[in-house]
């Protein structure tokens, strides 16, 4: 009997899991390296012989050298936006933010800012990791802008979304900003959950006379609008 010589392809499933764990591998090494030498001082072709990888590969999976070392940025682009989609009935978009960040507080989440004080070190001393941040954060508050005005359908030339979102996310911002000082001053997760859990409950008070209502989502006993 001939037996063919080539393999069959493996199942999607696994192919997929292949992928994330070479993602996570080159991401680990990344991150060690960049943690040890510094951001800037680090190459792709270190990380990718840390990986026992091509430089191409390392490319392929992370297009900017940035991507390495903030690999949750897509969860953290979207966080806030996904938040008030998912927000509760008759909840507004502030009580779900609020929630949201005493839950990500309590939980110790990284895209919340809980990153450890070597990881939040070595984005402190990065130039281009300050600077890519600060961009991560105005995506997050333009995403969140999106969001709050397909939750209250507002026409596309309504600034309310706009400056609803500008506010929120400069408290975000903010307590992101809070933590990741908390973090490089020595402070463990538990202080810094309990300092940020209080502090955000000051933060959002000051927004509470001019959001407290708005983008509140129907409830299941509200009448639909004609029309």
């Amino acid at each position: 009997m001939a037996i063919d010589s080539t393999s069959p392809a493996p199942p999607a499933g696994l192919r997929e899991s292949k992928k994330q764990e070479t993602r996570q591998l080159i991401s680990d090494h990344a991150t060690r390296l960049f943690i040890a030498q510094g951001f800037e001082q680090t190459t792709i072709a270190e990380i990718a012989t840390a990986a026992r990888v091509a430089k191409k590969t390392v490319s392929n999976y992370f297009p900017r050298k940035e991507d390495l070392a903030l690999d949750h940025q897509d969860a953290f682009i979207a966080s806030l936006a996904d938040t008030v989609t998912a927000r509760r009935p008759g909840e507004s978009a502030l009580t779900a933010l609020r929630r949201a960040f005493t839950d990500a507080a309590t939980a110790a989440d990284p895209v919340a800012g809980f990153s450890g004080p070597a990881f939040a070190r070595m984005v402190a001393d990065s130039p281009t990791l300050s600077t890519r941040l600060r961009d991560l954060h105005d995506l997050r508050e333009a995403a969140l802008a999106d969001a709050l005005a397909t939750a209250t359908g507002a026409p596309p030339d309504d600034i309310t979304p706009r400056a609803a979102a500008a506010l929120l996310g400069a408290v975000h911002r903010t307590l992101f900003q809070r933590i990741q000082e908390l973090t490089l001053t020595g402070h463990d997760n538990a202080q810094i959950s309990a300092t940020a859990t209080a502090e955000a409950d000051k933060a959002f008070d000051l927004l509470e006379p001019s959001l407290t209502h708005y983008a509140a989502s129907r409830t299941t006993h509200d009448t639909p609008a004609p029309g």
